[in-house]
């Protein structure tokens, strides 16, 4: 028991340390505890709210303990029976009362926030709608309000309440985005929409996760939040709904050849239909497939062989429609030019 003892005691300053350590750990955009929004503050509310009632009950439970266990502990020289007793009525029901009344005030908020958060705004004229669909493994958003399709990246309006309707195309994922509301499941099935809403307190980029696991890849199922003020998400729109500019001629073959091979699946209009991710202004993005860094050689890595990058993407190798080979590393390049004018 004593060696025991030893062991625990020289274990806890290596824990402490670790404690320590893994406190600055994490991305400051992808955590609960840095609230940007007035969802993710009541949540947070809550947690402490919850957690400084159990502290309390602890501490007044270890309390007690130890008194009896000091005050009633046998003392040297006393072989003597202790009294024995049955109970105490007055203290059964104090321990009994006091719990449910704790219980009672925990339920107070839990359930006006429960209600609070769960609110459908898909009706709401003074919101922005965006539809979300999850796919193996990446997101869709599909503003309703101006008839405009984005992959993995969402502009929203700063300040502005968002009313998602999230849903799933194959598997059940979770859509999350912890800085600024909580997490809620996507079903398939175009009638099992969930209703989820979060506003943005200040421009930002707000990072999102798939909370569910859903297949080989569901870690590297990221998007991204990007919240700006309301003139340029004015201008967003704007710059969206434009008709795409004319391709440069370095880059004509490599439009051909994405029209040739990839166009039945990835639209390039902002509105286009597509199984795929929408590529509209797909060169302004920082991440190739929500994980890679955007550049040439990880785009080139990504359409050579996408299940390399994402294992269980539903995105396959890229044939050669003349071929019906795996494209070529030239023809894949060429694609890559086309690709870098989407701006």
């Amino acid at each position: 028991m004593m060696n025991r003892f030893k062991f625990v005691w020289r274990l806890l300053p290596l824990l402490g340390m670790l404690a320590l350590v893994l406190t600055g750990c994490g991305d400051p955009t992808l955590s609960a505890l840095t609230p940007r929004g007035p969802v993710a503050r009541d949540q947070l509310f809550m947690v402490q709210f919850s957690l400084g009632i159990m502290i309390f009950v602890l501490v007044i439970v270890f309390a007690i303990y130890f008194y009896v266990l000091i005050r009633f502990r046998k003392r040297k020289g006393d072989d003597s029976i202790p009294k024995q007793v049955e109970g105490n009525h007055v203290l059964e029901i104090i321990w009994t009362v006091v719990p449910i009344v704790l219980l009672l005030i925990i339920a107070v908020p839990t359930v006006s926030y429960t209600f609070k958060h769960s609110k459908d705004y898909s009706q709401d004229k003074n919101s922005i709608h965006i539809k979300v669909t999850g796919h193996q493994f990446w997101w869709q958003f599909q503003y309703k309000d101006y008839d405009i399709n984005t992959a993995n990246d969402v502009v929203i309006p700063a300040g502005k309440r968002i009313a998602f309707e999230i849903n799933s195309a194959d598997v059940n994922h979770s859509f999350w985005v912890p800085s600024l509301g909580g997490k809620i499941d996507a079903n398939p099935g175009d009638k099992d929409i969930n209703p989820l809403w979060y506003i943005a307190d200040q421009p930002g980029i707000y990072q999102g996760k798939c909370a569910e696991l859903c297949g080989a890849s569901h870690a590297l199922m990221d998007f991204k939040v990007k919240a700006v003020s309301q003139a340029d998400f004015d201008a967003w729109i704007k710059q969206k709904k434009a008709p795409l500019a004319a391709v440069p001629t370095d880059a004509v073959k490599g439009e051909q050849i994405f029209k040739d091979n990839c166009l039945s699946c990835h639209a390039i209009e902002s509105n286009g239909p597509g199984f795929g991710p929408n590529l509209n202004g797909f060169a302004d993005r920082t991440k190739v497939a929500s994980v890679l860094v955007h550049n040439d050689a990880n785009l080139i890595k990504w359409i050579s062989n996408p299940n390399d990058v994402k294992p269980g993407a539903l995105m396959p190798q890229v044939l050669d429609k003349d071929t019906n080979a795996p494209l070529s590393q030239d023809k894949i390049k060429e694609i890559v030019k086309y690709l870098d004018t989407l701006k």
